[in-house]
């Protein structure tokens, strides 16, 4: 995931990992020239150094997802037009049935039953019962169809393709019909209900395959609803019966309706039977509503195969809506869904349907298969540029999903693994848009449920290739531990973006433990070329989400900062990250940044510096000439890091000048990637080694020179950072030697007065990239009008008085701190800028 790959100029703790070092700590000072001469000055971003804009880094896109393209009109918008279609084909049917029904039953048998010619009786009781048969059979069909869609394409969609398949099954059903099912009296046990999948009668090649997890419930497409017949009696068989019924019935109607219609061979009428004499038109009306009836439905059915066994509807709408393998199945439940609407209410009800109210509401179901629909779908339609911004929206707003989804996230059952996935790739999905990240952390248990997710596999036997390499498709059943691992770091990584839900993760009972487990890498991993891309990815993953959590602000970011130190493993984890990691410096920097953040707090600074190792591999990385160019970064990283273990620790700064780093950093000054966190180190060491490492500190001075010059620099931060060592170096030179090096710079001091007092000049305002310079140029300027009288009188003629007034008047709180978590000042300067201010007015008016 996206880490910032700029640095600063110097200084700057830019967030990069490189290759950690072995090898001895020495620099060669051909290399830094070399390097000095290849690489220009890095970019220049915020860090820890100075205030930020915000205590949390933001994700790169690729974590957070791209932005979803412009919604076009749902593919399934197809469907239920073609539904509102077929409903208008078979009300109308109904409505005609339902009248001609009447006619018969109230002015046909009603009236002329004992008037009427036998054949004709006959005929209109047999159209009668055929109807009654076929309104029967219609008005039960959506409901098995409903139940049993992964039988429809044997049976009702592609009947007449059903047709050819099942004719060589009517010996198989005779013989089924009339085997009885024995059962032995003294077998002691009850009849067991048939869990599992029917093994008799296959399923369409499209089916999906999922052991189903063993409920309470019958699947209704398993019912044996007698105990003989035991295939023909299976409700999944019955929707294709009822079809094959009213298709037969209507075509009975038709051909009995057009007999009559054609032959009128209503008998003789005699002029004076008055109770005859409208029978004929009673019954050509009734043949007519009759026939017409049946055309109708065969209008529908016909029209129903032609779009969906010649246009392939199904299949068209299934690829629209990237649905892959199993999205025909989805496809057809939606479609019978919309259809059922349409013709039990209005013919217009089906049209609010879509596919997604119709996936969350499969969601929510208690049948296994429905809930692997639902999830499959919404899955699918939150990773697609084209869906994914109304399936958010309306997952989003629905609270009782994101808890199903929540719940189904806690889900152990190896049969439901994929449900599980699905629903942890939803959760991803919506984490990366704040509105929704806070509900789902919001949601009571979700922090538990997602910590489920971080199961670690340490079984050594286990082949890199064969964890986390198995692809995520849908119709793979088994998924490695390591992507359930994936998802969850990944759900936390979002769900960290907000400084609520950082809290949230730090109170959840074992879960920074797990992930900081995470972080854990072999040498034998780090350094093999064909480690498995997800198991970096994993590490990679857990440093990042650490490096969020330990950048919060405020007493939660200090919590969790003390809590992700005291964990044992934190710190030597990262350091053999360090130190084996040379194939793969985004680690080390990331780890880095970890160790940088953590110091904020001193008790984590001491563990840091304690921890073995931990010194050397930072020094190893800052002075690698391996690195290579465009992973410098990592380099700079590890200065910053260097920077803040010596920060106000005189035990971590001693640790430091017993590794011999002092000559080391003194030639770091003169490469622009490394002056300015060489600067840094070295100022603190100054300052805070303490007066044992005097002889040791009094290095320093070959490098007065230099520093002399770069004050001078016209780049902000490396003046900064020149300018508060110079006042440090200064201290540890005899006036002698620095007449000696003032000549020897070509400089004079009156020249060194002047650009201190410019410094002020122009920061009239507290800066905000530079929040230290008029601080240490008034150090700078007290040390000189210490040194020699001739200064005062110097200050004095500058102006610089009324310059000191000016500080006292704009100065704040961002000059108060040595370093900052976002926009929080942290660790505050032992000596108030008025105390300086005061200090120097009083030197100026005493000479």
């Amino acid at each position: 995931m996206g880490e910032d790959s700029s640095a600063e100029t110097g200084g700057r703790a830019s967030r990069s990992s490189s290759d950690g070092e072995d090898a001895d700590i020495r620099l060669r000072v051909s290399d830094l020239q070399k390097l000095g001469e290849s690489s220009g000055l890095p970019v220049t971003t915020s860090t820890i150094f100075e205030p930020q804009g915000s205590g949390i880094e933001k994700q790169d896109s690729g974590d957070v997802g791209d932005l979803p393209l412009p919604s076009s009109r749902a593919p399934e918008t197809k469907l239920t037009l073609f539904a509102l279609r077929l409903a208008v084909f078979e009300k109308a049917a109904t409505g005609l049935g339902t009248l001609g029904f009447i006619w018969a039953t109230v002015v046909l048998l009603g009236g002329f039953a004992i008037t009427l010619d036998k054949t004709d009786f006959w005929f209109v009781t047999i159209i009668l019962l055929i109807e009654g048969t076929r309104i029967f059979s219609r008005s039960h069909e959506l409901e098995w169809q409903h139940q049993v869609t992964w039988s429809i394409a044997e049976a009702g969609i592609n009947s007449f393709r059903a047709l050819k398949s099942s004719s060589h099954l009517l010996f198989e059903t005779a013989k089924s019909v009339l085997r009885p099912v024995f059962r032995f009296p003294n077998s002691g046990s009850p009849k067991r209900r048939e869990i599992a999948a029917d093994r008799e009668s296959p399923k369409p090649a499209a089916a999906f395959s999922l052991d189903r997890r063993p409920t309470r419930m019958w699947a209704t497409s398993e019912v044996p609803i007698l105990p003989y017949g035991k295939w023909v009696f299976l409700s999944k068989n019955i929707s294709r019966l009822l079809y094959w019924l009213q298709l037969l019935s209507a075509t009975a109607c038709v051909v009995l309706s057009m007999i009559k219609l054609v032959r009128r061979n209503f008998g003789d009428v005699a002029k004076s039977d008055t109770d005859k004499r409208n029978r004929k038109a009673a019954l050509l009306i009734f043949y007519s509503l009759a026939l017409a009836e049946a055309l109708l439905f065969l209008m529908e059915k016909a029209y129903w195969e032609w779009k969906i066994s010649c246009c392939k509807l199904l299949e068209e709408v299934a690829n629209e809506c990237e649905l892959k393998m199993s999205g025909l199945f989805s496809v057809r439940r939606f479609f019978y869904d919309s259809y059922s609407r349409c013709i039990n209410g209005s013919i217009f009800d089906g049209l609010g349907m879509d596919m997604i109210t119709f996936s969350m509401e499969l969601l929510n179901s208690n049948i296994p298969d429905e809930q692997l629909i639902g999830a499959r779908i919404l899955r699918q339609f939150t990773t697609s540029n084209r869906f994914s911004d109304d399936t958010l929206r309306k997952i989003g707003s629905e609270i009782s999903v994101l808890e199903r989804l929540v719940e189904m996230v806690n889900w152990k059952d190896h049969l439901e693994e994929e449900i599980r996935l699905s629903a942890a790739e939803i959760l991803s999905k919506l984490s990366a848009r704040k509105q929704y990240a806070l509900r789902v952390a919001g949601i009571p248990g979700a922090m538990e449920s997602i910590s489920s997710l971080l199961h670690a596999n340490r079984n050594p036997s286990v082949t890199a290739e064969e964890i986390g390499e198995k692809s995520i498709i849908l119709d793979e059943p088994n998924y490695g531990l390591w992507t359930f691992n994936h998802l969850g770091l990944l759900i936390l990584k979002k769900l960290a973006q907000d400084h609520d839900n950082c809290g949230k993760i730090g109170n959840t009972r074992g879960l920074l433990p797990k992930v900081v487990d995470f972080t854990h890498a072999t040498e034998r991993m780090l350094k093999d070329e064909n480690v498995a891309k997800s198991q970096i990815q994993t590490v990679k993953r857990s440093l990042q989400l650490l490096k969020m959590l330990s950048s919060t602000t405020g007493a939660t970011g200090k919590q969790l900062r003390r809590e992700i130190s005291e964990i044992v493993f934190s710190i030597s984890n990262i350091r053999d990250i360090l130190r084996h990691g040379e194939r793969h410096p985004n680690l080390q920097k990331l780890g880095i940044d970890v160790l940088t953040r953590l110091a904020l707090e001193e008790d984590a600074t001491l563990r840091i510096g304690g921890t073995g190792g931990v010194l050397k591999e930072l020094l190893n990385i800052f002075f690698s000439d391996n690195v290579p160019v465009d992973q410098n970064e990592v380099r700079i990283a590890a200065g910053d890091a260097l920077a803040m273990l010596a920060l106000e620790s005189r035990t971590n700064c001693q640790r430091i000048l017993k590794l011999n780093a002092m000559g080391r950093l003194v030639e770091a000054l003169r490469y622009p990637l490394l002056r300015i966190n060489a600067a840094r180190i070295l100022r603190n060491l100054c300052e805070y080694a303490g007066e044992d490492s005097y002889y040791q500190l009094k290095e320093i001075t070959v490098a007065a020179t230099p520093v002399l010059k770069a004050t001078f620099s016209d780049e902000e931060k490396l003046q900064e950072v020149m300018v508060g060592l110079a006042a440090q170096i200064f201290k540890f030179m005899t006036s002698e030697e620095l007449s000696i090096m003032f000549e020897r710079a070509k400089i004079r001091e009156s020249e060194l007065a002047i650009s201190l007092v410019e410094i002020l000049r122009k920061y009239r305002d507290p800066p905000v990239k530079v929040p230290r310079i008029r601080r240490f140029a008034i150090e700078l300027a007290i040390w000189m009008m210490r040194d020699r009288a001739t200064n005062v009188h110097t200050f004095h003629l500058l102006g610089m008085e009324e310059e000191l007034e000016g500080v006292l008047e704009t100065t704040s709180e961002v000059e108060s701190f040595n370093i900052f978590s976002g926009m929080v000042g942290m660790c505050r300067h032992g000596v108030t800028i008025h105390s300086l201010v005061e200090t120097a007015m009083k030197l100026l008016n005493e000479g």
